[in-house]
């Protein structure tokens, strides 16, 4: 910042007096005003201007006091004796104060009475945040209610609600030998092309229920009211307050917020960085975006989080943090940059009291800097490149996805109408129509003539190949979808015309799986992994593919590396779904790949995550982060639809503290790093989203810290945890931290597994859990391998009663006898379990059967439904069975396998309990 912390009465008032001919008038015109400033008595400053505002005539008193106010908080700024806050809200105060004033006086003069029942001024933007700047208009709305407006008996209410208006304007905004009051602008109100100034109230909320736009939306986030019958204003808010904050967001409307933004980037045509020209408002990084921003996300998030429903910019940011739906370090950034940017917005307006954004040329920029208190322009400039460029790429995050392709128009039907009729479509026609409109030149993918040759040439064996498909329609709209968001798709169109197996390949992607079907859609790069043979390789180790992520990254910062990491993560998601519908690769190998892949994400998400994290907090010596995986994730076999499943600790002493230079308490740094290393996982960059993080299985759920030591955790498994938590332990590996403190976890949790439990106690946990799970969570369909009795659930409470039972069949330690029998990997525990005598070894062909049935149900039949004709093969032959009766053949029978081992160990007959209770 230009000036110095300390208050200098005497600078502030020379730089005034030099810089800012506006400012050495208003102080000429007010001697007793500059004595006051000039002793350093602000408080008797500030009283003297409010005090100027008394006078009878309201349009020479508003006009006198806004004179004085500006010279007073100016000065005061300028010294440091004011800061923003109360210089912003010094002028709001005002401006609610003068246009309360205004209409009332408007009143008066036709009623002889100042009631203003009936007369509604909401104040919008920079006063409604309680945020106005020196030279800033205001964007009231005025709203009349027909039966209580205060007017003459004989008076029409829509006549005089008029005729207030345009008197409300004239007093405020009327140049005089006074100068002005404040500049009105109404056009933020309701069809402000065909509507009058005034709206009645009835025609506003009409508006407001049905036709207003996304931008009224942000504008109403600031709303409130301001003047006039405020309790009638009040209520009007209340009455829209569902249209500005909605329950729930649906996608079009993310979509129509997001395009608004970009239309704003796009419609500014200064320059582009700080120098003369550069408008602090509008342009890249400047006050503008910030407070988009900021707007943009309490709509998003602010009809399901009332903590968002603030008006100001900086009350925002902060709210947003706290609520976690940004990050305290863009929050922190934003409005520091956004004080800034206002002080600057300030220092231009005061030279000559006017409504300028834009950086001068030459001496005058060197003059508003000196009166800032800097050296010169080049200081100035300086300081708003390295400022907006951060603030400009934190914008850039929110609107960086890809902005909507148009819908196509139809065109006229084609010849291409009988060929449809004959692969027997419905309504042959309309279809037609349909499918030669996505060659009019309105998409990327075929606009050029070359690119229309090669769709024509490609068109007849693809269109053939859908109304192969089990959902001809479905496969034509998913393509359609494709193409739309495609740039260009000619190479795409030649090489599955010359190799004319990749389209059954798309087709089956496009068909037999939404997941697969969704991702193209959304990122139409994934069809290379169609053509390209080598993505269909199983990927390597976890080394590997932490290699290849890095190499993405096309540059070396934090922000690339994460689109790198979710660049990598979706296309081999999506090569190993291509691999799994096609019988290419087994479910189990393809289940350990998508485990290694989030294992190499989170690795190196966590990495850079704590290396920016030290950047600003230090470390804390003795202590690091530990990540521990559960679930899935911990037992190394994750599937298309998994979470991760982690919690998050650290060694160490909980009341240490970092040496950075912001230090934190360990407690604190730890659960801000967890949080960040979360974001890093699972917020979407430009490149989309990643993983679901899943953290309810740490101490108390979603009631403790993020983060807890090691010796918490210890204490809190021995003493308070329930048996269900003992074990999702018995499938807990560690996945983050060094060699030292992974020894030291393990050996708590070793603690905890193998402590001495009542075997009759554990006995009657597992079945009350068991029980109580499947009166709440039943089948999804006859494939259901997770929770349809005798299934996996029912394997894994198996496995984990008998671990933590902890003993083998001939009553010798088990985690001494058979330490393999504890792996979290399950098909390896089944193993070891078997060779302590305690489960028979078949158990684990049932259990590798419903694994495959799991993994490859999530892309073929989600939820365990039951699959269409081509969906129930693919699945079948993934599970290596001839045909879908005889993989349900297989699974009844390894179902009544599990069960008789669960009667054999725990003595209950599970199937008799699924037909009393069928879901």
């Amino acid at each position: 910042m230009g000036q110095s912390t300390s208050i200098d009465w005497d600078s502030a008032l020379h730089r005034a007096r030099t810089h800012a001919p506006f400012l050495a008038r208003a102080l000429d015109r007010q001697p007793d005003l500059a004595a006051l400033l000039a002793a350093g008595k602000a408080e008797n400053a500030l009283q003297w201007a409010r005090a100027q505002g008394d006078g009878a005539d309201a349009e020479v008193a508003l006009r006198r006091e806004r004179l004085a106010l500006a010279a007073a908080l100016a000065v005061g700024d300028l010294a440091g004796a004011f800061p923003l806050t109360q210089v912003v809200g010094e002028l709001t105060a005002f401006a609610d104060r003068a246009l309360d004033r205004a209409i009332r006086t408007a009143i008066a003069e036709r009623t002889g009475s100042d009631a203003a029942d009936g007369f509604i001024a909401l104040a919008l933007g920079k006063q409604g945040a309680g945020e106005l700047n020196y030279s800033s208009d205001i964007d009231p709305i005025l709203l009349f209610d027909r039966e209580r407006l205060a007017r003459r008996a004989n008076d029409d209410p829509g006549e005089a609600a008029q005729r207030y208006a345009r008197r409300v304007v004239a007093l405020l905004s009327t140049s005089t030998a006074e100068g002005y009051a404040l500049r009105v602008d109404l056009r933020l109100r309701p069809a402000s092309e065909i509507s009058p100034l005034c709206v009645p109230v009835g025609s506003a909320l009409a508006h407001y229920q049905g036709a207003a736009l996304a931008w009224e939306r942000a504008a109403f986030t600031r709303a409130r009211a301001a003047a006039g019958d405020i309790a009638a204003g009040e209520n009007f808010l209340a009455a829209i307050r569902p249209f500005v904050w909605r329950g729930q967001l649906d996608f079009g409307a993310v979509e129509e917020i997001r395009a608004l933004t970009l239309r704003i980037r796009e419609s500014h045509e200064g320059p582009a960085l700080p120098g003369p020209g550069f408008d602090v408002k509008r342009g890249r990084g400047g006050i503008r975006e910030i407070e988009f921003y900021a707007q943009t996300h309490q709509l998003i998030h602010g009809g399901r989080d009332s903590s968002l429903r603030v008006r100001g910019t900086r009350p925002a940011l902060d709210a947003l943090a706290a609520a976690g739906w940004t990050t305290a370090e863009n929050a922190r950034i934003l409005g520091e940059s956004y004080d800034r940017l206002r002080e600057v917005e300030h220092r231009l307006q005061m030279v000559h009291d006017r409504q300028t954004h834009a950086l001068p040329e030459g001496e005058a920029l060197d003059n508003v800097a000196q009166l800032d208190g800097l050296a010169d322009g080049a200081a100035l400039v300086d300081e708003l490149t390295e400022l907006t460029a951060r603030t400009g790429r934190i914008y850039e995050e929110l609107i960086g996805a890809r902005k909507p392709a148009p819908v196509p128009v139809a065109m006229p039907a084609s010849a291409m109408a009988q060929q449809l009729g004959s692969l027997g479509f419905d309504e042959p026609e309309v279809l037609a129509e349909r499918i030669e409109s996505w060659r009019d030149g309105r998409h990327a993918a075929i606009r050029s003539p070359q690119a229309v040759a090669a769709w024509d040439r490609l068109a007849p064996a693809l269109i053939t190949a859908m109304a192969q498909s089990d959902d001809p329609l479905r496969a034509i709209t998913r393509w359609e979808r494709v193409i739309e968001n495609v740039p260009s798709a000619i190479t795409t169109f030649r090489l599955l015309d010359a190799r004319p197996d990749l389209i059954a390949r798309l087709v089956a992607a496009l068909t037999l799986t939404p997941v697969l079907a969704d991702e193209l859609a959304r990122k139409p790069e994934l069809l290379d992994t169609l053509i390209d043979k080598d993505a269909l390789d199983l990927p390597g180790d976890t080394q590997a593919i932490m290699a290849r992520m890095r190499g993405a990254a096309i540059r070396a910062d934090y922000e690339a590396l994460l689109d790198a990491i979710r660049v990598i993560t979706g296309e081999i998601r999506f090569a190993l779904g291509i691999q799994l519908i096609e019988g290419l690769a087994d479910p189990l190998a393809i289940a350990r790949s998508l485990s290694r892949t989030a294992e190499a994400a989170l690795t190196l998400a966590a990495d850079a995550t704590v290396q920016e994290f030290a950047a600003k907090h230090g470390r804390i010596a003795d202590s690091e982060l530990l990540i521990l995986g559960l679930g899935r994730l911990g037992g190394g076999a994750l599937t298309h639809a998994s979470d991760l499943d982690i919690v998050y600790l650290f060694t160490g002493d909980f009341s240490a503290q970092s040496d950075g230079d912001r230090p934190l308490g360990a407690t604190t740094y730890y659960n801000r790093l967890a949080s960040r290393v979360s974001a890093a996982l699972s917020v979407p960059t430009a490149q989309g989203a990643l993983y679901e993080v899943d953290t309810r299985l740490r101490p108390q759920g979603n009631q403790g810290p993020l983060a807890v030591s090691c010796e918490a955790f210890g204490k809190y498994q021995r003493e308070a945890a329930w048996t269900w938590e003992h074990m999702a332990l018995a499938r807990a590996r560690v996945l983050y931290g060094s060699p030292s403190a992974r020894a030291e976890l393990d050996a708590v949790l070793a603690q905890v597994l193998h402590a001495p439990r009542d075997k009759a106690e554990l006995r009657a946990a597992v079945l009350g859990m068991r029980s109580e799970m499947a009166r709440h969570k039943h089948p999804g369909g006859p494939v259901d391998a997770k929770l349809t009795r005798g299934g996996l659930v029912d394997i894994e409470f198996l496995v984990h009663y008998l671990q933590l039972k902890g003993e083998t069949a001939d009553g010798a330690p088990l985690a001494e006898a058979v330490p393999h029998a504890l792996d979290p990997d399950l098909a390896a525990a089944l193993a070891g379990l078997a060779d302590a005598g305690l489960l028979p070894a078949d158990l684990a062909a049932p259990h590798a059967l419903m694994s495959r049935m799991l993994v490859a149900g999530r892309l073929l039949a989600p939820d365990g439904r039951e699959p269409p004709a081509s969906g129930a093969r693919a699945l079948a032959r993934a599970c290596g069975c001839a045909s879908y009766d005889a993989l349900l053949e297989a699974f009844d029978a390894a179902r009544q396998k599990v069960a008789g081992v669960w009667k054999q160990i725990l003595g209950t007959n599970i199937l008799e309990t699924e037909q009393e209770n069928p879901a």
